[in-house]
């Protein structure tokens, strides 16, 4: 899913977002990083102003409400309020009400002015029938360790939401998938965001892949819309390269030094 969110405008952007899927049938969807408050922040007081707890946030619960009510799972990028610390978060949430956490480990830029970083190794978490997920948000595809700690823990779907502003990320995620044999969901937003003296212009370009880097479904970086792609995640399953090698069983961790 591909959209321009209003800046600090969580509500709006959730009527938007909410209109966008009550017109689709899927299992999983995916949306883009901090998709309900907009990007460019200035201060922390803006980054308060859109920040939800979890589970009391209404727009979380809102989105309870839609993933049960459509039977889907739904993940989406959120500015989070945890006590006294504040995260660049996805939640995942499941039509039978379970959900889980993921808070940015991997801050760019001056997200590290606002946003504490993540407190909880990259995980794996239960979708809709069954299907293991694994969450990155934007920055960490930087980072091969993140991609490849979800493969290891079982993901068959990597979903990504970011906000995309270099121009490597949707090819370096063919390699992702490759390396690892997943699917993975690039969901980034569009348009150009100016606060003050800063602004940022968004690549777009959102993306779902195979797990040999194919690219299933590559949007341009301008069109609002959400485009769905069936798939068999058991597929991922499956790491064998050839009669001979396994993606996995061929790795050598004792020959690898990682400081």
């Amino acid at each position: 899913m591909q959209y321009e969110p209003i800046f600090l405008k969580p509500m709006q952007n959730h009527e938007v977002l909410s209109d966008l899927l009550s017109n689709i049938v899927t299992d999983l969807v995916v949306l883009p990083e901090l998709a309900l408050s907009g990007y460019v922040f200035q201060n922390q007081e803006e980054v308060d102003s859109v920040a939800e707890s979890i589970p009391d946030g209404e727009i979380f619960k809102d989105f309870q409400a839609l993933s049960a009510k459509k039977d889907m799972s739904i993940v989406y990028g959120f500015a989070e309020r945890a006590l006294d610390n504040y995260y660049n978060s996805a939640a995942l949430i499941n039509p039978d009400g379970s959900y889980a956490i993921y808070r940015k480990i991997q801050l760019f830029y001056r997200e590290k002015l606002f946003f504490s970083p993540g407190d909880r190794p990259y995980f794996v978490s239960t979708a809709k029938s069954e299907v293991k997920i694994g969450m990155m948000i934007c920055f960490d595809w930087q980072f091969p360790e993140a991609a490849r700690s979800l493969a290891l823990q079982g993901a068959q779907i990597i979903t990504h939401p970011s906000n995309l502003v270099l121009p490597w990320c949707q090819e370096a995620m063919r390699t992702r998938s490759l390396e690892n044999h997943v699917f993975s969901i690039t969901s980034n937003r569009i348009g150009t965001e100016q606060n003050g003296n800063f602004s940022h212009t968004f690549t777009g370009q959102s993306q779902i892949l195979g797990t040999k880097g194919e690219i299933l479904i590559r949007m341009n970086d301008t069109e609002t819309g959400i485009y769905t792609v069936e798939i068999d995640a058991a597929l991922a399953n499956d790491k064998s390269i050839t009669e001979f090698n396994n993606a996995f069983q061929d790795r050598r961790p004792d020959m690898y030094k990682l400081i």
